[in-house]
């Protein structure tokens, strides 16, 4: 029976699939400084031998032998996926998949060097090879998906989610923004005018904030006997589902960084703690993509991290495991605060979105040759100008050079964060209106209600349908902006 040889492959890529994530979070979290390059060494062959037992020939036969096979509904949508993600898998020639990743790989370390250098022009020969990589790149999947280029880039990310899709409800969202960012800014100014900004002590140790977070972790779902808590350079969710490992960052001078990496971090561990187990070896037991795995992460965030109602909860929990005691009044400010900035990764929940439209604009550009890496800092600078009001001309570092996500040839990835974002504020909506007590349950600390709402609609149907679908049957309506904008508009009071 072919579907069971795709079962066994299945269960046979999971064991390599499991190692490579245990030694990458291990590798980020304790490995010692000079366990790098057999570390290296370990990972490249444990992926060399995924790769090779992933793309078999034989597995397209196997493949095609089981979709004329009597199955369930399950098996027989475990096959589609089975074919989707081989041939995603097997569209691009060997020969340039060795080619993309030398070159990826030489511009990325490259830019590890450079970009605190500020030197563009040393890294622009190299980003200009990756540009037309990724052209190349785009034209061979395009061909084999029966997409436009773009589209065939962002379906390695969001399977279903197409450029004509996003575009129009990002340019709502960005002529939306545009406005509301200086009179957000505005409100903010003549808040803190009234009543000033209560300062942070500066004094929590990291062993007590800590402990505030795995509180809060375990408060909101996390299961402490399949996954933990470490601390690594930049928080992440790492590990598998059974064992999955989250990190944080922490700094004595300000517990909210720390805490709101760890509750970002939790959103996509009770994502992947909470997908099918009878799934978890098939393609079609993964996570539905980066941005529904993003709206997961930012649902806890944003949706109950930043809500008013958690800080009631939670601000008995600062004062207990820190020793401060906060009002309500005085930390909204801190939690909501807003302002412009050049670098994405630091942008509050208002100004991000536009950082994203940004490079979703550009990189459109770039796979369809209308821009051309030389003329690169410009059209940054010109859009940053008139989305966000400043400039990056004469600083390429904060600007064009900010990300490595170009560096390594992850086009099409963008959207995914705003996607997500705008995502976790339908999917909020869609469950406030069925559970209009959603607000009081947090506010002492009640999360069941909202998870097993996430479960049911989101975390136990993995892949089984597109995001734009999965997204659709889980709020009763594809994507809209105004969702996002309603939800700015609340929390910001304005």
């Amino acid at each position: 029976m072919s579907f069971q040889q795709l079962d066994d492959l299945g269960r046979k890529l999971e064991t390599l699939e499991h190692a490579l994530a245990i030694l990458g979070a291990d590798e980020a979290t304790h490995m010692a400084v000079g366990g790098g390059t057999k570390r290296a060494e370990a990972m490249s062959g444990l992926a060399g031998m995924l790769h090779r037992q992933s793309t078999a020939p034989i597995i397209a036969d196997w493949i095609a032998a089981a979709e004329s096979e009597d199955l369930n509904d399950d098996q027989r949508i475990a096959v589609a996926e089975f074919r989707r993600h081989y041939t995603n898998l097997t569209c691009l020639p060997a020969e340039f998949v060795e080619r993309l990743t030398r070159e990826r790989l030489r511009c990325e370390q490259l830019w590890r060097d450079l970009r605190p250098k500020n030197d563009w022009v040393g890294f622009k020969p190299a980003l200009e090879g990756i540009v037309t990589l990724a052209r190349e790149e785009s034209a061979l999947r395009a061909e084999v998906l029966g997409l436009d280029p773009y589209d065939a880039m962002i379906e390695q990310h969001d399977p279903g989610s197409r450029a004509a899709d996003i575009a129009p409800v990002f340019d709502e969202l960005k002529t939306f923004l545009r406005d509301f960012v200086p009179h957000v800014l505005a409100v903010q100014e003549e808040r803190l005018a009234k009543r000033p900004l209560k300062q942070l002590s500066g004094t929590y140790p990291i062993e007590k904030q800590r402990d505030l977070g795995l509180a809060v972790m375990g408060a909101i779902g996390f299961d402490f006997t399949h996954g933990s808590l470490s601390i690594s350079h930049h928080p992440f969710c790492g590990g598998v589902p059974s064992d999955v490992r989250i990190t944080t960052r922490y700094k004595t001078s300000d517990f909210l960084s720390a805490l709101m990496g760890v509750l970002h971090e939790t959103g996509h561990a009770l994502y992947e703690q909470n997908l099918p187990h009878d799934w978890g070896h098939w393609p079609l037991g993964k996570p539905r993509g980066i941005a529904v795995h993003e709206s997961q992460s930012l649902f806890v965030e944003k949706q109950l991290g930043r809500n008013p109602a958690f800080w009631c909860w939670a601000l008995p929990m600062v004062e207990k495991h820190l020793g401060e005691s906060w009002s309500i009044d005085d930390i909204l400010p801190h939690v909501h605060r807003v302002e412009r900035g050049l670098i994405r990764v630091d942008a509050d929940e208002v100004t991000y979105p536009l950082h994203v439209i940004l490079r979703f604009e550009l990189e459109q550009d770039f796979i369809a040759g209308r821009l051309e890496v030389t003329d690169l800092p410009e059209a940054w600078d010109a859009k940053m100008r008139d989305y966000l009001g400043l400039s990056t001309l004469d600083n390429p570092a904060d600007g064009p050079m900010q990300d490595p996500h170009w560096a390594s040839a992850a086009f099409g990835y963008f959207p995914s964060y705003t996607l997500g974002a705008m995502m976790a504020a339908q999917q909020w909506a869609a469950f406030e209106k069925m559970h209009p007590a959603a607000n009081d349950e947090i506010a002492k600390g009640k999360f069941d209600a909202v998870n097993a709402w996430r479960c049911e609609n989101i975390w136990s149907q993995a892949s089984r349908y597109t995001t734009p679908d999965l997204l659709e049957r889980a709020t009763g309506e594809k994507l809209k902006a105004s969702y996002f904008i309603n939800h700015l508009k609340v929390r910001y009071g304005v």
